[in-house]
């Protein structure tokens, strides 16, 4: 947000994350705000599972689906909202982890249409070492609050 404090920036994507009922229900959280760049973490959870015991395509789809949200509403005037108008999603590999990362990542911010691109990373442990299981393209539109 032009102008916005970094806590400011923040403040807003906190109070709009904590609204939406499906990150809440998929037990996602906010896990880091930038400038142009959302992170949200996703633990495992059997109940997010297809049959094969994957995280479900619906539970990683939504959860990049957000952070590209995201980290548009960061560009965005404070008068504004964002919506995504669409997007495409490539699904790389089984998503399995213990828990999972959606990196949203703004390429192109206008006045009307941002762009933005999307991974979702799987850890296996508790450290650094990870496989991307989703990349994805978005269009967010900005529209009045």
């Amino acid at each position: 947000m032009a102008g916005d404090s970094t806590d400011a920036r923040h403040a807003r994507i906190a109070a709009s994350f904590g609204a939406q009922g499906l990150m809440k229900t998929l037990g996602a959280t906010l896990h880091w705000v930038g400038d142009g760049e959302v992170h949200i973490a996703l633990p495992h959870s059997a109940h997010l599972s297809q049959q094969l015991g994957y995280l479900h395509a619906g539970a990683v789809s939504s959860i990049v689906d957000s952070a590209c949200g995201y980290a548009a509403l960061t560009k965005a005037l404070p008068d504004r909202e964002v919506v995504t108008a669409e997007f495409k999603i490539n699904l790389m590999r089984p998503a399995l982890g213990r828990r999972f990362l959606a990196i949203g990542r703004v390429q192109n911010a206008g006045r009307t249409l941002t762009v933005c691109t999307g991974e979702v990373r799987a850890y296996a442990g508790d450290g650094d070492q990870h496989k991307v299981v989703a990349l994805m393209q978005a269009t967010i539109v900005t529209v009045p609050a």
